[in-house]
């Protein structure tokens, strides 16, 4: 087992899911580690991250969809 928490792997293709529309829906459905603990921290993790590298001008076209996405996590 890695050190990164269960979910890290498919939370990062998440991430990068508002690029190809309906692959979101498709990558919750694929994966059953959503809405577990694991799942959550995974998902909190990769946001956190890849919100960073906005911050440092890097990934611009996922900003928004980032921001939306961390308020989500926030009201879980």
């Amino acid at each position: 087992m890695g050190a990164n928490p269960q979910g890290f792997d498919a939370a990062t293709l998440y991430a990068y899911s508002p690029l190809q529309p309906n692959m979101a829906v498709r990558l919750r459905d694929a994966f059953p580690v959503w809405g577990s603990p694991a799942g959550l921290a995974a998902e909190a993790a990769v946001c956190a991250m890849l919100l960073q590298t906005v911050a440092r001008g890097d990934n611009l076209t996922l900003e928004d969809p980032l921001r939306n996405w961390s308020e989500e996590l926030r009201r879980r």
